[in-house]
């Protein structure tokens, strides 16, 4: 099942979201980001979070338009795109796709990767996207497709990654050792249409620029 997170964070053109929108078999919407649900035109399947971010015209559109609301209170141990990642491997997603994973709040947005690794470790293919950029969590094997010059940076997220190779880049790797407390993958930049990522053991996201912000 693929399944459509939408999280509190920046988005950007709402219009590149539209185009984006179809295809997913469920939405789950993290509390304030009912609103920017609102500005794209679509009705996520549920709304979780403690709802104290979302307008109440939003609230009572959506609820209208069908939505479900699921209130958690305030005082939590969980941020509400956790609840939302969750849900999305309870109802047996296959893979989920993140709208706002990535903000201004870099606490936030530290959390919210780092988090997404349990549906990784749960077989689910996970992918952070926006008209700037994607994120793809890697473990074993990703082509990443998208233009020759493209800048993709790899980011350990554990101690360290191994087997880590490279094909198609700039600065290839084979069967590479990345330290994840010295950060040695960022500004690559990809020669062919298709390149190939493989990472044998530990967590990478890959971030994939379609331009880079100004």
């Amino acid at each position: 099942m693929k399944m459509l997170i939408l999280s509190n964070g920046d988005y950007g053109e709402p219009a590149w979201y539209r185009n984006q929108a179809s295809g997913f078999s469920r939405i789950i919407c993290a509390d304030g980001a009912a609103k920017m649900a609102c500005k794209i035109g679509i009705t996520p399947d549920l709304v979780v979070g403690d709802m104290d971010s979302i307008p109440a015209d939003d609230c009572e559109r959506l609820t209208q338009e069908g939505s479900q609301f699921i209130v958690y209170p305030p005082e939590k141990d969980l941020t509400d795109t956790q609840i939302a990642y969750e849900l999305a491997r309870e109802e047996g997603a296959s893979s989920v796709t993140v709208w706002g994973g990535v903000g201004s709040r870099l606490d936030h947005t530290l959390s919210t990767i780092c988090n997404a690794f349990s549906l990784v470790e749960c077989g689910i293919d996970v992918c952070f996207t926006s008209p700037v950029v994607s994120i793809h969590l890697v473990k074993g094997a990703r082509v990443l497709r998208g233009e020759v010059g493209d800048t993709v940076s790899l980011i350990v997220l554990t101690d360290e990654a191994c087997g880590v190779t490279l094909k198609g880049f700039r600065y290839p790797l084979v069967d590479a050792t990345i330290e994840g407390r010295w950060q040695c993958c960022v500004s690559n930049v990809m020669t062919v249409n298709k390149a190939l990522i493989e990472v044998a053991s530990g967590n990478v996201a890959v971030f994939h620029y379609h331009r880079l912000p100004d």
